[in-house]
């Protein structure tokens, strides 16, 4: 690994998160919670499961079209993968692209961020590979001596977790990124396409119920890591396609009357077997704690929210289906 640059992001507490989330009228918690140990394995398991086209279709539509992404983004570029998780769909760039010189991965969890750019530092022993860790929701900023001359920047953010974002923040994402990488830069974008509501329905609620366990490994977590009150049978797991939004929505929602309690420090036990130290969450029968949204898209749909940032979409590539698309930006 040529350089490691921590930025210290905050990984946010999650009892300040939870406390101040379950406070809202629509009860609610980041999706940046899912990813403990068990989460991180189950969102990979997710990706394997039959219903869960978008990571399969990606890969696919990535080897299809490759002759005419290479040609697009040029040789002897720089990539930048914003958010670098598992590292399949990068190794397929690399392997593809001409004369890569520099990959920089960033990732919130250092942990896991250091174990995969070390494995492509082995893989690619002529490649200058070096890690940031950062959260892509704020401005991202590496000094010239980390990477040294580099002839041109390519932004990597595949799998639609552009989706994950509010459309104003997705803007402001992207023209983040463009500050970040620099005027002659360009940027790879994945984005899963508006689709038969059938087919985006069951992609998050797969037959083999991975993506429901994924769901509920957060009550887990408030119950092992918080010591919540919390009877994980009154909660399921409900995802659907809100299509007036134009976004799937992920929620537990109680199927009883119930409640979720939260310790504080402190406080004496009194007669009903509650702390005052403690934080007591009803939910009546059919509330629910919304855990995630993932947006869809359209071609137009994308090139209006890039026409608000400082890029413009120079190519767009998707597969047979029109299920999921690759778009690569270039700076205007």
């Amino acid at each position: 690994l040529t350089h490691f640059l921590d930025l210290n992001p905050s990984l946010g507490d999650f009892k300040t998160d939870l406390l101040e989330g379950l406070s809202k009228p629509q009860k609610q918690l980041s999706p940046k919670y899912f990813y403990d140990e068990t989460g991180s394995q189950l969102f990979f398991d997710i990706t394997q499961t039959k219903d869960y086209y978008p990571t399969r279709t990606e890969l696919s539509l990535m080897r299809k079209n490759m002759p005419q992404i290479k040609a697009a983004v040029g040789p002897e570029v720089a990539i930048f993968e914003y958010g670098s998780g598992a590292s399949e769909k990068i190794k397929l760039l690399l392997q593809s692209l001409e004369n890569v010189k520099t990959y920089v991965a960033m990732d919130i969890s250092r942990d896991y961020l250091l174990e995969s750019a070390q494995t492509i530092a082995r893989e690619y022993p002529d490649l200058s590979v070096s890690a940031v860790c950062a959260d892509f929701n704020h401005p991202i900023e590496f000094p010239v001596s980390f990477h040294g001359e580099v002839k041109k920047w390519t932004g990597y953010f595949p799998g639609s977790t552009i989706g994950n974002f509010p459309a104003g923040a997705a803007t402001q994402f992207l023209t983040r990124a463009s500050d970040s990488l620099g005027s002659d830069a360009q940027f790879l974008l994945g984005f899963d396409l508006i689709k038969d509501e059938k087919i985006l329905n069951a992609a998050y609620n797969d037959g083999e119920g991975v993506t429901a366990a994924f769901n509920l490994n957060l009550l887990k977590r408030m119950q092992t890591e918080l010591g919540a009150k919390v009877t994980l049978d009154d909660f399921v797991h409900d995802a659907f396609y809100n299509r007036a939004e134009g976004r799937i929505e992920m929620h537990l929602r109680a199927i009883k009357n119930t409640e979720i309690v939260i310790p504080q420090k402190g406080g004496a036990i009194g007669k009903a077997g509650m702390s005052d130290g403690e934080k007591q969450f009803s939910f009546a029968a059919g509330e629910s704690l919304h855990t995630e949204f993932s947006y869809k898209y359209t071609r137009e749909i994308m090139e209006e929210m890039v026409a608000r940032t400082p890029w413009r979409m120079s190519h767009f590539w998707t597969d047979e289906n029109n299920w999921f698309a690759l778009c690569l930006l270039c700076n205007k």
